[in-house]
């Protein structure tokens, strides 16, 4: 899970390269699709980019760009899911529904709820989630930016949607001069800046 301070870092680093060449500009979002193949990421864009620990993922219509030509100038291939944000008091969901190209709120019921949960915990390590239970009507997902283990129920309709609607997209910062291909890319979820550089 990457701090508030290292998330500030790589806002100013990508900051700088579009700074010194007066030209260019950095956007980012949660990546809500993602073609390995044909080298193109769809991601919602974050509203509240100006504070790091507090991303708002609700940016519409999506953007769409090709990953850098050079690969040596991307992180690790973002992993996409549409969850967008969870209201953990109030028990609301934010989804990006493709086939609608819009953003709905939906309620859920918690079944059981696990903190402190890493990635290395063996409860997650080697499982693939979410997992979607369409029988007993519920949805286990795994948070690691929040280290939680959720098992919740929502709407019957609900779920007639893709098993990746639960599931949080990586979040990619990205430098671009034509706003449908990156120069570069950083995949913020699965970068570990304490390495950078070494």
């Amino acid at each position: 899970m990457m701090t508030t301070c290292a998330k500030t870092a790589v806002i100013c680093s990508l900051a700088v390269l579009a700074g010194c060449a007066n030209f260019g500009r950095v956007n980012q979002g949660q990546v809500v699709d993602y073609n390995s193949g044909s080298g193109l990421v769809t991601l919602i864009s974050d509203s509240n980019y100006h504070d790091p620990a507090h991303p708002r993922f609700d940016v519409l219509p999506p953007v769409t760009i090709r990953v850098p030509e050079d690969r040596g100038e991307m992180g690790p291939e973002p992993e996409p899911g549409k969850l967008l944000h969870l209201d953990w008091r109030n028990h609301r969901a934010a989804i990006f529904d493709a086939a609608r190209g819009s953003i709905r709120t939906i309620s859920y019921v918690v079944i059981s709820e696990q903190d402190g949960v890493t990635r290395a915990d063996p409860r997650v390590s080697k499982v693939a989630y979410p997992i979607v239970d369409r029988d007993r009507k519920t949805v286990t997902s795994y948070f690691p930016r929040y280290r939680k283990l959720l098992v919740f129920s929502v709407p019957s309709e609900c779920f007639d949607l893709p098993d990746d609607t639960w599931k949080m997209g990586d979040e990619v910062r990205y430098y671009y001069k034509d706003p449908h291909s990156a120069l570069r890319l950083m995949n913020v979820s699965k970068t570990d800046l304490s390495k950078a550089g070494k």
